[in-house]
């Protein structure tokens, strides 16, 4: 599988990432503040999330936020599809596999991945474990984030497992006020 061009979905941008590896082990830059795909070196947040294997969270969009995924350990797809209809690249969807390519084959892509507002993004763990780390350009703010069911038929997809999900990853949510400011 190779590596999705970044302009398959406009505003995606996809950053391959060089390892320098050792004896010891490895260093790998992500980004700096400075990098293109990284929005003049603002964020609101750093998070991470471990997931087991088949756990899948879909379909989520934001109005106002930005997205960086980095899978650096284990191995994920990232599946992202454009639903913004003004957008040239509206209704097209992209499957990135991405994690540890030294354990999981050269199909595996060490990469992070930028994710505009209105771009639907969602993961599926295919090894038994995997990590997500995130930065968000925005603080968390639950009226900005958007869901569309896992399951849902408005995006064509299948899930190669039978999903483990959340309640929240089950039903669709419109947000009512997207550029409200929690205090």
């Amino acid at each position: 599988m190779n590596l999705p061009d970044n302009n398959e979905i406009i505003g995606v941008e996809i950053k391959k990432l060089v390892s320098h590896p050792d004896g010891r082990g490895f260093f790998r830059e992500i980004f700096r503040h400075n990098d293109s795909i990284f929005d003049k070196g603002q964020y609101g947040q750093w998070s991470h999330s471990k997931m087991q294997k088949d756990v899948v969270k879909a379909w989520h969009y934001h109005h106002v936020q930005t997205d960086w995924w980095y899978i650096p350990m284990g191995q994920a797809e990232i599946i992202l599809y454009d639903n913004r209809e003004e957008s040239p690249t509206y209704q097209k969807k992209l499957i990135i596999k991405a994690g540890e390519s030294d354990v999981y084959g050269e199909d595996t892509h060490e990469v992070c991945v930028r994710i505009p507002p209105g771009v639907l993004h969602a993961c599926q763990v295919l090894s038994e474990t995997a990590h997500l780390f995130y930065i968000t350009s925005e603080t968390y703010n639950p009226e900005d984030e958007g869901r569309i069911a896992f399951n849902s038929n408005k995006v064509p997809h299948t899930w190669s497992c039978t999903p483990i999900t959340s309640e929240k990853d089950r039903v669709d949510f419109i947000p009512t006020n997207p550029r409200k400011k929690l205090a």
